[in-house]
């Protein structure tokens, strides 16, 4: 019987260095996950904001959606979710505007007033009791969506807050105010839209959607 030889192969493993960037990113998955943990303690938050957004739909009334730079996008963007995504089967759509896409009309009220007015003007167009505001702004201190806020006010508006930092001038300004744990500008944004899929996702989970995304 030939006799079988055997090698046995071993790998070091030596850890490489640890660049820069790779503490850089370490560091930065730790602080978001530990926003989201501090988020996820608060969902009768995000509970209020969708029965507020679902009693809106069902009573005809109308929800404004308004931000600056990366905010605006997010205001376009969850616009979208509620006239699109949002639907759910045998229930009335959602009446949404976000006052950030029409241009003519912003450069408008920025060229003929000032940019501090291009929000509220606006709304006095449409804004109706029991219409419901929505703003983003990282800082809360944004000074066109902190008039327009204080417009609403004047029309018994329903007021909704979408901040961070400090919050600024939006906890004594909206009727629910979310305040991300950061005082990082993109973490902020890039936790604004995700809480704006959270509630997309919520409502969508009260009935039957009629668009499936599996």
């Amino acid at each position: 019987m030939m006799e079988q030889k055997y090698l046995t192969y071993m790998i070091i493993l030596i850890p490489s260095k640890m660049t820069e960037s790779d503490i850089f990113l370490k560091k930065y998955f730790a602080e978001q996950s530990s926003c989201l943990v501090e988020l996820s303690n608060q969902t009768n938050l995000f509970c209020s904001i969708i029965e507020k957004l679902v009693e809106c739909r069902e009573k005809g009334s109308r929800i404004f959606i308004m931000g600056n730079g990366g905010s605006s996008s997010t205001a376009s963007h969850f616009v979208s979710d509620l006239l699109k995504t949002s639907i759910i089967k045998n229930t009335k759509r959602f009446d949404a505007i976000s006052l950030t896409d029409n241009i003519p009309v912003l450069t408008a009220w920025a060229n003929d007033t000032s940019y501090e007015e291009i929000f509220s003007e606006q709304l006095k167009n449409s804004i109706k009791k029991n219409d419901i505001v929505i703003a983003f702004s990282g800082s809360g201190t944004s000074k066109n969506v902190v008039k327009a806020l204080k417009l609403a006010k004047t029309f018994e508006a329903f007021s909704i807050g979408f901040t961070g930092k400090s919050g600024g001038e939006f906890p004594h300004l909206c009727d629910i105010c979310v305040k991300i744990p950061s005082n990082d500008m993109l973490t902020i944004e890039s936790f604004h839209v995700m809480l704006c899929h959270i509630i997309t996702s919520g409502i969508r989970n009260m009935g039957i959607p009629e668009f499936s995304y599996e």
